[in-house]
């Protein structure tokens, strides 16, 4: 639980001291006189001057992380659900953490986010005799291309509200955790062990405490850990385990040797037989095995082996003989992924049997006929209440799913542990953020929702498809929005138009592989590789192989541009599954140019940096190429993300990452001068949290950021130091970030997309802002009908009140908002029709954050007012141009300008159109409000009279007041329905005039538009309707008034006025 330390700073043979300050402004009154670029010499000022510095957490810990989506689940091994509480379940997602549910599976939640420093959740098990108590397994057993490492055990005695780390940390991936039916103290892990090298935690461990300490009890060797664990529910001193010797590379996963065994215990785990070469089971090799035994006959017992003669094997003895029932490739195909099964709890003829489909047997494990349709392929972990078979959680490529009917019926797997391979932001307004989900398809989706927007889909939450496939990159078109190129395994490419659907693939090389070495291929292609335009000319595009290609045809053809730019290593390109299963489909293909970076400056110069350690440029378009790989960047380095400044020419950032080869330390690199010298920096990166993506921010030169295994990191000194950006984002694996205008913008693979709404004030601090005690950050320009305008601004101690101001062009006071509490909490019970708007100014020490929605003022309103189809408390839409926020602390005043602009997506429509509506839902608000007023001018009065009755005669208030009174309600009930008690009765009694002008106002408001001739006229007829009342009200008053406060003033009360 405690934070991992601080990996020490890496000072390399490049490194220089930053200049003293005198010597920096020496240099800088040179350049500016030789440039002179004074503008240019103030900006790169501001840039330099910061560096060496780290920014005090109060200046961004207001920030926040902003998670969009996909509803879309993503793989999970683990599952378990109580058998004492029938609508909670659990699932672990990999990448995701641990995810509960306690209504049986409609709803789900992250239950261990901030608690856990691992994201990958491998095994689940609950107390049957204190459901209350909970443990999870980190790390993926799962052996694929995109697995992430686990720390450990944890434990919850609370139902997951709370976790305590409970060691085996070094286990990195743990298979199963079983807890004694009876004893929830006694409790089994079974751990593979590291997948990328060997290790001495690994095997299957006990603890008779709770897991406050653990014995290694089963251990066959450092390159063979646990893979499956069963306990005999009716003698709990019998266990079944099995081992497997198995390792992976970048480049290879191998499974299978004379440490996979079948072993059984029969005392609680302290001694250990081997099955292995008992009689009936099959000769060696032998891999992966799945093992269960069923709690109806303890000597009925099944196990799924991997071997050249395996399948599914049976014993009726408790191991000590074998039968083979079953040996159907379906059950066993790539084993290395599946070989899981399970027994009925009731029925010993019934099992089940997981791979890419889900299985059931009623004979005995001899036919596997009956498939069980889930939401998601491929599965992984299925737990059954041991009381009621029908009853079952499944685990599978997309996530958990609950059934209550033995798998008739399953849940969906709308929730956000959706795993994805890279980001991109598109050229929309709002933009739209894409990715390719791992055992999907690509995704994209708007980055703040489709409430303006033409809606695609259907699906949960709106997202859409743009070609390709699940592991691909994804380009834009520069010039072209509806134009998308994605790609995916197999070295899948295609042209994709949103506006039509229509697809075409766009193959460099289409000559498809499977089952092949990449030694026989004659261009490698990874799973995921590079696809990215020419930032100087939109009508080049590059992808990679071994090589860069080019074309120019939008794919109809492609040059390749340069040789072979990786080590290519012979060790590298063999084949890939293990001594018994081969699996070469993509993930294993290697030495390929996996990043790439074409530059801004120069359309000659291209970056290229491989997974196996190369860095490449060329100057010249391709024709020739140099080798500039840091001095300290080892082979076997995945080069995952390289970044060209767009401010300085020759400067390229790096990220690279060498967890596969068991090395899980960040490898971060720049250069100023086209790769000539190299400096390491990962001052400020935890340990063990290795780098995925850096970027240069494209707005401030030298602030950075990097996404890593754990999450985020910024810098504002070129890489100097680094400060976590972790913020509320839970551990997850960032794959890929991007910078879109204000924001920052994450591709997990776990938890979907995240986005960091306006860095400004990261972008804009500096030194000198620390010792004031309040600082007004510059904002963005807002869009109308896109977006509001925020407004941001720090304060170094909290202040009783705080006073914002929004200001036309002409310096006028358009709204004027303030605020006294430091937190404003939403009413969560406010009708969905009444939320939104501005938001209060909060006053809390450090970054606060404001909203103005560009509305002016609203109409006056009274309490009590129902109206339909109209919000008139909400004032017109500013129209676009220039308007200045003013922010006020204790006398002081700050001030910064912005401008709303037209919504881009626009057509056929000017700012005069927009002027005009303005201006005319202006008039229409100005008659609600005078209607209103009139409205509370009459009710002021009747109050009055009605709270004074017993003060007047009978006699005289029968003769004077009372007709008065008629006589305002006459004029009341013609402005408003008076018999309006609740929201909906409206639609029983007749609307009257000041509803009627409020849902004109709604509808002139209605979208970006000049007015109809309609609306004018509407507006023309109930303006004079409004006279005609008014003039009556002021009929009634003039000709009544006078006798009317004759009267109360004979009766000692005060007269009526009018305001």
């Amino acid at each position: 639980m405690d934070g991992k330390p601080q990996h020490p700073a890496a000072v390399p043979s490049t490194f220089k001291p930053p200049l003293s300050m005198k010597s920096f402004f020496k240099l800088l009154f040179f350049f500016s006189v030789l440039c002179t670029g004074l503008a240019l010499g103030a900006q790169q000022t501001a840039v330099r001057s910061s560096r060496g510095t780290s920014i005090d957490t109060s200046f961004y810990k207001g920030l926040k992380w902003r998670n969009i989506g996909p509803n879309r689940g993503g793989r999970s091994l683990g599952c378990a659900g109580s058998p004492s509480r029938p609508d909670e379940y659990y699932f672990g997602a990999t990448g995701g953490g641990l995810w509960k549910t306690s209504d049986g599976g409609n709803e789900w939640k992250a239950v261990t986010d901030g608690q856990v420093t691992s994201s990958s959740v491998g095994a689940v098990a609950v107390a049957e005799t204190q459901p209350d108590v909970v443990y999870i397994g980190m790390g993926e057993v799962q052996l694929r291309g995109s697995i992430t490492q686990g720390d450990g055990v944890y434990k919850s005695i609370d139902a997951g509200k709370t976790w305590e780390h409970m060691g085996l940390e070094d286990t990195q991936a743990i298979a199963r955790i079983r807890i004694h039916p009876t004893n929830p103290d006694m409790v089994y892990v079974a751990a593979l062990g590291h997948p990328y090298g060997e290790n001495e935690q690994r095997g299957v461990f006990r603890s008779t405490n709770g897991g406050a300490s653990w014995e290694k009890v089963l251990y066959v060797s450092p390159k063979a850990g646990a893979v499956d664990l069963i306990i005999d529910r009716n003698n709990p001193d019998v266990l079944y385990a099995t081992t497997w010797e198995v390792y992976r590379k970048a480049w290879k996963m191998w499974g299978g040797g004379g440490d996979s065994k079948l072993w059984k215990s029969t005392d609680g785990g302290t001694s250990w037989i081997d099955l292995t070469a008992n009689e009936g089971m099959p000769e060696g090799p032998i891999g992966k095995i799945g093992v269960t035994v069923s709690p109806a006959d303890s000597n009925r017992v099944w196990a799924i082996v991997e071997a050249n003669e395996g399948g599914v094997f049976r014993s009726d003895d408790g191991g000590k003989t074998w039968e083979r029932t079953n040996d159907e490739r379906k059950l066993r195909q790539r084993a290395f992924y599946y070989s899981r099964i399970y027994a009925d709890p009731l029925d010993k003829e019934t099992v089940y049997c997981l791979n890419t489909g889900f299985y059931k047997s009623t004979d005995g494990g001899k036919t596997f006929d009956t498939t069980i349709k889930v939401p998601h392929g491929d599965n992984h972990d299925l737990w059954i209440d041991p009381a009621n078979p029908e009853r079952m959680i499944n685990s599978n490529d997309g996530g958990g799913n609950v059934s209550i009917n033995g798998g008739k019926t399953w849940t969906e797997q709308d929730y956000v542990t959706t795993q994805f391979y890279h980001v991109m932001t598109t050229s929309d307004v709002p933009y739209h953020v894409a990715g390719a989900q791992q055992d999907n398809s690509t995704l994209a989706m708007p980055s703040d929702g489709w409430g303006h927007m033409q809606a695609r889909g259907p699906s949960h939450g709106w997202y859409y498809a743009v070609g390709g496939g699940e592991s691909g990159w994804i380009t834009q078109h520069p010039e072209k929005p509806d134009i998308f190129y994605a790609g995916s395994q197999g070295a899948l490419l295609t042209r994709y138009d949103r506006s039509n659907g229509q697809v075409r693939d766009i193959q460099v090389y289409p000559r498809f592989f499977s089952g092949e070495p990449a030694e026989a291929l004659p261009e490698r292609w990874q799973w995921t590789f590079p696809i990215m335009f020419a930032p100087q000319d939109s009508r080049v595009m590059y992808t990679c192989s071994q090589h860069v290609w080019k074309t120019t045809d939008d794919g109809q053809s492609w040059e390749k541009i340069s040789p072979d730019l990786t080590y290519a290593d012979p060790a590298t390109l063999g084949k890939t599954g293990g001594v018994i299963t081969m699996d070469m489909n993509g993930p294993e293909i290697y030495a390929t140019v996996f990043a790439l970076a074409p530059s801004w400056h120069d359309i000659n110069t291209i970056w290229a940096g491989s997974d196996d350690g190369k860095v490449h440029i060329t100057r010249n378009g391709g024709k020739n190429w140099e080798d500039i790989t840091p001095e300290g960047l080892p082979k076997f380095s995945r080069i995952s993300i390289i970044d060209e400044s767009k401010h300085r020419p020759g400067t390229l950032f790096l990220a690279a990452n060498r967890y596969q080869v068991d090395d899980r330390q960040p490898y971060v690199f720049k250069t100023h001068d086209y790769g000539k010298t190299w400096t390491k920096i990962i001052d400020g990166i935890a340990d063990g949290h290795f780098a995925r993506a850096v970027r240069e921010d494209p707005v401030r030169e030298g602030l950075l950021f990097l996404a890593t295994e754990h999450g985020v990191y910024f810098s504002m000194d070129d890489g100097a130091e680094w400060q976590s950006l972790q913020l509320n984002l839970p551990d997850t694996p960032i794959r890929d970030l991007v910078v879109k205008d204000d924001d920052v913008v994450l591709g997990s693979h776990g938890r979907g997309f995240w986005i960091l709404d306006d860095i400004r004030p990261i972008r804009q601090y500096s030194e000198a802002l620390k010792d004031k005690s309040a600082v007004l950050f510059a904002p963005a320009d807002a869009i109308r009908g896109v977006s509001d305008a925020t407004i941001q601004y720090y304060l170094k101690e909290a202040l009783d009140t705080i006073t914002i101001e929004i200001l036309d062009a002409q310096d006028r006071v358009v709204d004027t908002f303030t605020g006294s509490q430091p937190k404003y909490e939403e009413d969560p019970d406010l009708p969905w029709w009444q939320r939104g708007g501005s938001s209060k100014p909060t006053t809390a020490r450090g970054l606060n954050t404001f909203t103005w929605d560009l509305r002016y003022p609203g109409a006056t309103t009274f309490d009590g007012m129902i109206i339909w189809s109209a919000r008139p408390q909400r004032g017109p839409k500013a129209p676009p141009g220039n308007y200045k926020v003013r922010l006020k602390t204790d006398g002081a005043t700050q001030i910064h300008p912005f401008a709303v602009l037209m919504d881009p997506n626009l057509k056929g429509i000017s700012k005069a159109d927009l002027q005009a509506q303005f201006e005319l839902s202006n008039q229409i608000m100005e008659k609600t409000s005078t209607a209103n007023e009139a409205v509370i001018e009459i009710r002021q009065m009747k109050s009055h009279i009605s709270e004074n009755r017993e003060q007047i005669p009978d006699r005289e208030y029968r003769k004077t007041l009372q007709p008065f009174l008629d006589d305002l309600s006459a004029v009341e009930q013609e402005l408003y329905q008076v018999q309006n008690q609740s929201n909906q009765d409206p639609l029983n009694f007749p609307i009257k005039l000041n509803n009627r002008l409020a849902s004109l106002r709604r509808s002139v408001e209605t979208g970006d538009a000049r007015p109809t001739d309609g609306a004018y006229k509407v507006y023309k007829e109930l303006s004079t309707e409004l006279d005609t009342h008014l003039d009556t009200l002021n009929t009634i008053l003039k000709k009544e008034l006078p006798g009317v406060n004759k009267l109360l003033g004979n009766s000692g009360l005060d007269p009526l006025e009018r305001p």
